[in-house]
């Protein structure tokens, strides 16, 4: 299979919200988009002969979002699949020749954030390839900044595209990702990285907190340093740098209220009931508003 941008669907709201990104990603690529269907009989001991059953389902269910997209991307190529298998499984395996692979978030409310439902976190913790994470509300005009008149339109240019970056162990698949994707859409990079606050004593006991000064300005030289290649690289991406001080994710959660895009990335974890997410990840995305890619990396 060439690449492509996979999306899963299963017909609800968060998955057809995941698939209108991805077929809006995947014209930004100038790749075709191939659509997942998953369906597992035995996991709900069900008989053999329900299979047929969940085929026609499956079939509908592809055949409605394909034509849908299709109204809305006439110049997109549309593929699809389904698979009696697992959703992860068949996920992971039709994901191997895909550049991103995107799939729904439930929203819950305002405050308690988004259900990252045991796909999407079974994904974000096996993958080798980016995942993206859309919530069920999502509208392509979200992602642009308003009007004048304060409306939303898909005519204003793009909201930031956020990434978190760890300055003290950047990887070059999380940098490339979020430059190509600000670039993509002509956007500005709000690169989120941490600070260490001056020692609390100093503030304590009156004194000049000149190591904390010290300390910050050289994360910001190791920002510098950091970015300097991407720079270069994509001399058309505007970048603004945001140290953050104290938690990392909730200030990324905040910056996703007015992102397009957040990008963070993923290290092996693993712990005793197999691969994990870590904290920061993991509170992105349950409670980021924007889109949110995770990209692994060792």
């Amino acid at each position: 299979m060439p690449r492509n941008v996979t999306a899963g669907v299963d017909g609800s709201p968060e998955s057809l919200a995941a698939a209108e990104w991805a077929a809006h990603e995947a014209e930004l690529r100038g790749l075709p988009l191939h659509l997942v269907h998953a369906w597992d009989w035995q996991r709900h001991a069900q008989p053999v002969p329900a299979e047929p059953a969940h085929r026609h389902r499956g079939g509908r269910v592809l055949r409605e979002a394909a034509e849908r997209l299709r109204l809305g991307h006439p110049d997109l190529e549309v593929t699809s699949e389904q698979a009696a298998l697992p959703p992860v499984t068949a996920l992971l395996a039709a994901s191997e020749d895909a550049d991103a692979l995107v799939v729904g978030s439930r929203g819950v409310s305002g405050v308690a954030g988004f259900l990252v439902g045991s796909v999407g976190l079974g994904l974000v913790a096996r993958t080798d390839r980016p995942v993206v994470l859309v919530r069920s509300d999502a509208r392509p005009e979200d992602e642009h900044r308003p009007d004048a008149d304060g409306r939303l339109s898909t005519a204003t240019p793009y909201r930031d595209v956020v990434l978190g970056l760890d300055h003290e162990r950047p990887d070059d698949s999380v940098l490339a990702f979020a430059f190509e994707a600000a670039s993509r859409r002509g956007a500005r990079l709000r690169v989120v990285h941490g600070a260490s606050l001056p020692p609390s004593s100093a503030y304590d006991l009156g004194v000049d907190p000149g190591p904390g000064d010290e300390l910050s300005r050289e994360e910001a030289s190791a920002v510098t340093g950091v970015l300097a290649p991407w720079r270069e690289k994509f001399p058309g991406v505007d970048i603004v740098e945001q140290a953050a001080i104290g938690d990392p994710a909730g200030h990324l959660v905040d910056a996703a209220a007015d992102a397009s895009l957040v990008v963070v990335g993923r290290r092996p974890l693993h712990g005793r009931l197999g691969a994990r997410i870590g904290p920061v990840t993991h509170a992105v995305l349950h409670h980021a508003t924007a889109p949110v890619v995770v990209v692994p990396h060792d």
